[in-house]
């Protein structure tokens, strides 16, 4: 029995079989091979088109095939897929515009305008947060700047939710996507229509929900003779990347806590106590898990320029060195990179910093001393510091790490990186066998009712490494810290 994991994300589509009873990834594929594009016609904008995101699913599971695995051995389907991206589709349930993806930051500005009419103190109640750049002020950028547009628009929907049209015809959302698109209130437990009537959005856009994790629609015909799945194999699971990368680490309870560093970098912990930042520098979402009788809430710290920084100083610093022999470099830079600071904050407005778009910057350059392993150096401390700051928010919201779970991949390759977020967070680092389409592929067949249980699901989940805080590099580190701290509020307030 096989389920299909999808990961859509941002720079790539992955696809993965696993074999439910053995729990082991048997087939895999990403696609495209190169870094997806993002057409950005202004600063600030990212759209990719959402046929592009299905192609490379149908790309992937062909190249599936052609390895010896057939679709038709399929018994159910598992989505993952980049957060807080809009979809929106006409009657005929084709995308009326490219997706205005999650790192795309146009309606900051009406995320305030919308946080300040409504009203802060019931947005922070009901919603836990500000309306900030979310799906449904993408939707109102929308509704103002391209009316004719919006007229066209029967649903709108998330990245995983368009996927799941696709392979069964059902338009549908979940409690925790509507969550992700600031559309539920937490204080009544229901969706938020009044975000929705404040921008001017029928409700009649805002498709059914179903469960995160359960029958959520079954594939059709038309999927069969494409792609060789059988119709009616359930769809099981839907989840965003972040609550998704938390429940292939089996993050299910109060207190635990997942990271992930690709393009972006993210910290998530699940809590059952609902608590807003003032700031809205965190926000708060339906956990994959959550029950009006056991709520579970995940708690994201997201950082928008982390390894996209790392992968800048990769084309642009050291283009013929390899990723590891990057680490290596700047693994001989000392401790604290010799007073060096970078700022990884170069990937448009950060929600950590209250919206503001600071840029990344370098700074305390010795041109005497400093060498490209220093920059190395400067750039993983830089990421692992952001991580650091926003840690301490959460920190504010009673969520507190000892252990960080990851899995083995992007920037927790990196062992200096590992132990430099392990010392500074003061928590143990531990990686496992896993991966977003494989948690995908769990939460299906959990869904389908294959795995009895979560305990089941993750029975053979594996720790493939542990790193422990090094007490050596704390002072140097903490001394560090303090200098890029303060060059960073110096910044915020300019």
């Amino acid at each position: 029995m096989y389920s299909l994991g999808i990961d859509i994300g941002s720079s790539s589509v992955k696809v993965s079989l696993l074999d439910i009873q053995s729990g082991k990834c048997i087939a895999t594929a990403t696609n495209p091979k190169t870094e997806a594009p993002i057409t950005a016609v202004r600063k600030g904008w990212a759209e990719q088109s959402p046929d592009m995101w299905w192609i490379q699913i149908l790309n992937g599971i062909a190249e599936i095939a052609a390895s010896g695995h057939s679709m038709s051995e399929v018994d159910c389907i598992g989505i993952t897929y980049q957060m807080h991206g809009l979809v929106a589709v006409d009657a005929k349930g084709k995308p009326v515009r490219d997706s205005i993806i999650w790192c795309d930051s146009r309606a900051v500005d009406l995320g305030r305008e919308a946080f300040e009419a409504i009203g802060p103190q019931k947005c922070l109640d009901h919603l836990l947060g500000s309306p900030g750049n979310f799906t449904a002020s993408k939707l109102a950028w929308v509704k103002r700047n391209e009316p004719e547009v919006f007229a066209r628009i029967k649903h709108f929907m998330l990245p995983g939710d368009y996927i799941a049209y696709k392979l069964s015809g059902k338009i549908a959302t979940t409690e925790t996507g509507l969550s992700e698109q600031i559309l539920w209130d937490f204080k009544e437990g229901r969706r938020a229509d009044f975000v929705a009537d404040y921008y001017g959005i029928p409700v009649e856009l805002i498709p059914e929900t179903v469960p995160s994790i359960g029958i959520q629609a079954y594939t059709n015909a038309a999927t069969q003779s494409l792609l060789g799945i059988p119709e009616g194999t359930p769809i099981a699971y839907r989840a965003g990347d972040q609550p998704n990368n938390a429940f292939s680490l089996d993050v299910l309870r109060p207190g635990e806590i997942a990271a992930t560093g690709g393009t972006s970098g993210v910290v998530y912990g699940v809590t059952d106590i609902p608590k807003a930042d003032p700031e809205s520098r965190v926000n708060t979402f339906l956990h994959v898990n959550h029950t009006a009788k056991d709520p579970r809430l995940g708690v994201l710290l997201c950082i928008n320029g982390t390894g996209i920084l790392n992968s800048w100083i990769h084309r642009n610093i050291c283009p013929e060195l390899s990723y590891n022999q990057m680490n290596d470099m700047a693994a001989t830079a000392p401790a604290g990179s010799d007073g060096l600071t970078i700022l990884p904050f170069g990937n448009g407005a950060e929600r950590a910093l209250g919206g503001r778009s600071v840029g990344a910057s370098l700074g305390g350059v010795d041109l005497v001393r400093h060498s490209r392993a220093h920059i190395l150096r400067a750039t993983q401390e830089g990421i692992a510091f952001s991580f650091l700051y926003g840690i301490d928010v959460m920190r504010g919201l009673g969520l507190s790490p000892s252990v960080i779970r990851a899995g083995k991949a992007n920037l927790f390759l990196s062992p200096l990186f590992r132990q430099t977020l392990a010392t500074v967070c003061d928590a143990s680092i531990e990686l496992y066998n896993t991966d977003g389409s494989l948690g995908a592929a769990r939460g299906g067949a959990l869904g389908a009712g294959f795995y009895k249980n979560p305990e089941e699901a993750f029975a053979t989940l594996e720790v493939v490494g542990r790193t422990e805080p090094d007490p050596s590099w704390k002072p140097a580190l903490d001394e560090a810290y303090a200098r890029w701290k303060s060059n960073l509020e110096s910044i915020i307030k300019q």
